[in-house]
Parts: C-alpha cells; structure tokens; sequence
C-alpha cells in the first residue's frame, strides 16, 4: 500500500518532468474557448446537377462526403473542380486564433484530393490546402504533412494566427507543420472532399467527425 501511494505521488512529479523537457506536448486546444456549433454551421456544397444524398450521408455521428473525378462542380457557373465539402458557415473570421478540429478517415485508393483548407487570403482563394497523395498528407501539392493516412481515423487540429500571420498543423495531437498564411481576408473552414487540379483518383472519399471550432482566449 505504501508502495503504490509512492507512486501516485511521483506520477505527477514525472509529467511535469516530461513537459519541462519537451518529451510530451500539450494538447493543441489548451487556451482555446470552444465555439458552439448547430447543424445551421455546416453548408454542404456537392455537384449541383445531382441530389444530396448521391454525395453525402450522416450516419452514427459521422459526415461521409464522396466525389467522382467527371463530377460537375458546385455551381453551375463555377469553373472549379468537383467536390463535396462541409464549409463551416457564420463563423468567418478576420483577426484572432481560430482553430478547426475534427477526426477525419481516407479509405484507402482517394488520392490528388484536399481533405480540409482554410479558405480565403489577401491573395488568392485560400490560405491552407491540406490534400491526400497515396495516403500522405501534403502542404497543397508540395511538403509532406504526415504520412501513411489510410483507412484509419486521425484527430486532425489547425490554427490559423491571422494576426500573428502563422498556420499550424497537428495530427492525432502531435505538431507536423507550420507555415506563413497569406495575409488576412473573409476566413472559413471547410472539410470534405475537392479534386485536386491533376492527379487524382476516379473516386474521392473522406470521412469526418466530432467537428469543432475553437478561438483562442484573450
């Protein structure tokens, strides 16, 4: 018994230990406010030319958006490529620390699609683009995010710094990727499924859930 006491004294001793020296991260939602959300804040967005349900289920909690490559795009007058995306509505932000959370899923042979972005920027249409190459998660078409992604769910965390210019990325709680974002703008999240411009599979899938938003507590 005094043994075990012993123990649950020096447990505390050693996280504090771990996070002195940087062996254990903090969660990347530590300082943040959780932003409420109601189904009015997800506006889904599909091919224009074919129902809802042909390109979307909700089912146990969980959003499943697919696509196929010679898909229309969302508007008729829209010269973008297909998609089925969540854009996450009445929360655009322009200053402040924002930050999307959300578990997502790729089944295996979905590749050349962006899985989450951040759109809007003083230049250009967006200021994050995270998409899936065979199963490794890339800055737009270019550096390595993580890899080996497939048929598994990973828990998914951006901040985006408006004022601090800054993006930053975590996977399943870890930090991989930081970056400079492209000045301020009308800034939203979104998560689905986009074809890429090139190289990308027939048929597009991703899976997500227990989406959040948080803004960082001043």
């Amino acid at each position: 018994m005094v043994a075990n006491s012993s123990y649950m004294l020096l447990f505390p001793v050693l996280v504090c230990l771990l996070k002195s020296f940087n062996l254990c991260e903090a969660d990347p939602t530590d300082g943040f406010t959780s932003v409420p959300l109601t189904q009015a804040n997800f506006e889904l967005q599909r091919p224009y030319n074919v129902p809802l349900e042909e390109r979307y289920s909700y089912e146990n909690g969980i959003h499943k958006m697919w696509v196929y490559a010679d898909d229309k795009p969302h508007d008729p007058n829209s010269r973008t490529q297909p998609r089925t995306e969540i854009r996450i509505k009445g929360l655009d932000y322009s200053s402040g620390v924002w930050q999307f959370e959300g578990y997502g899923f790729v089944p295996n042979g979905t590749s050349g699609v962006t899985i989450s972005q951040i759109h809007g920027a003083s230049s250009g249409a967006t200021t994050l683009i995270l998409r899936i190459y065979d199963g490794n998660m890339r800055y737009y078409s270019g550096d390595l995010v993580d890899n080996g992604l497939y048929d598994k769910w990973f828990r998914l965390n951006v901040i985006h710094d408006v004022d601090g210019g800054k993006v930053t990325v975590y996977v399943n709680g870890v930090q991989k990727y930081s970056t400079k974002d492209k000045g301020p703008g009308d800034l939203y999240f979104k998560c689905g499924v986009y074809a890429a411009p090139a190289n990308i599979s027939y048929y597009m899938e991703s899976r997500w859930r227990d989406i959040k938003i948080y803004k960082k507590s001043k």
